[in-house]
């Protein structure tokens, strides 16, 4: 695989990141490197030591995949200065556009992943069923009232990133589901960055030791599927992105904000707009609040779709 192409989708996965509700492992499912991740992600832990030990660095730079995750992080860094300063500003002005784009992303991985599953038995239909309607179900969850203590502070960690390893679920969203987004992401992250303070620190710290735990746990979960049940993981993970398809859908209008603990809607820094939408309902473009922007959304899911196209035309085979 070459270096640009490396890059390229982990520029992508990076663009997928800023977007909420969108994971960026539907990116690596859809360009053909998610079971390679799986496996760099699978290699971090105490087994490094040993590795060391016998063929030092260098043992540990291939027992971690280093090059390819080298330019894979690379492209993600740049995809999410792009997606901070670009996509995002798309994402408040035209967001059907984008939504659309996706749309059209997830809706041609399908098709291509059905393809890929090399028998369709009762065991893969029931699989591909079950993914569809949780992943159906999560994004029509409401929002928990959440909880401070350190303990949740690690599941909540452990949770998202296992979250944001499964295509179609997106780990910020998971947060928001849990009732921690406010919590982790404002009030401590934001917060310690304008005001540094040890308690603060103390709550990030575990968080990201809950997500070293949850990628870890998940990595090694999920490449060991691959490796003995192959067909029925592409088929529950396909359906994943079936599910996916109602939080990426162009139209839609909300219905609830992020409130703080008096119920107050979250405002932004501006003052003028919401923090963040919490819930949305699905409408004709006839009913949507704002321009529908009918024919730049089916041009951007075509391109969506035909970006797909040349992912699994010129990238490389996986099945």
């Amino acid at each position: 695989m070459s270096r640009l192409s490396l890059i390229l989708k982990g520029g992508a996965m990076g663009v997928a990141e800023v977007i909420p509700g969108v994971s960026g492992g539907t990116i690596a499912f859809i360009s053909g490197i998610y079971e390679r991740l799986l496996n760099a992600v699978k290699a971090f832990g105490p087994g490094l030591i040993g590795v060391h030990r016998r063929e030092g660095l260098a043992g540990i730079w291939r027992a971690l995949d280093g090059g390819f995750l080298a330019f894979l992080l690379a492209g993600m860094a740049m995809g999410i200065l792009v997606g901070v300063f670009g996509v995002s500003w798309m994402l408040e002005h035209y967001p059907p556009l984008i939504w659309a784009f996706f749309f059209g992303l997830i809706l041609a991985s399908i098709l291509f992943m059905v393809r890929r599953i090399p028998q369709w038995r009762a065991g893969e239909a029931g699989l591909f069923v079950l993914g569809a309607i949780l992943a159906y179900g999560i994004t029509m969850l409401t929002p928990a009232s959440g909880n401070e203590a350190l303990w949740f502070v690690f599941l909540c960690g452990a949770i998202a990133i296992s979250a944001l390893m499964l295509p179609g679920v997106s780990g910020s969203f998971m947060l928001l589901v849990l009732g921690m987004y406010q919590f982790i992401v404002q009030d401590t992250l934001k917060g310690l960055m304008v005001d540094f303070s040890w308690d603060k620190l103390l709550i990030l710290t575990v968080f990201a030791l809950g997500c070293l735990t949850g990628m870890m746990s998940m990595s090694r979960l999920l490449s060991w599927t691959f490796k003995r049940y192959r067909s029925l993981t592409l088929a529950i993970l396909t359906g994943f992105l079936v599910g996916s398809l109602n939080k990426v859908y162009p139209w839609r209008n909300a219905e609830d904000w992020l409130r703080d603990s008096s119920g107050q809607v979250v405002m932004a820094a501006d003052g003028l707009t919401p923090e963040k939408i919490l819930s949305e309902v699905n409408v004709l473009p006839s009913g949507y609040e704002g321009d529908p922007l009918v024919l730049g959304a089916l041009l951007t899911c075509t391109l969506g779709f035909l970006l797909v196209y040349a992912f699994d035309r010129f990238g490389p085979r996986t099945d």
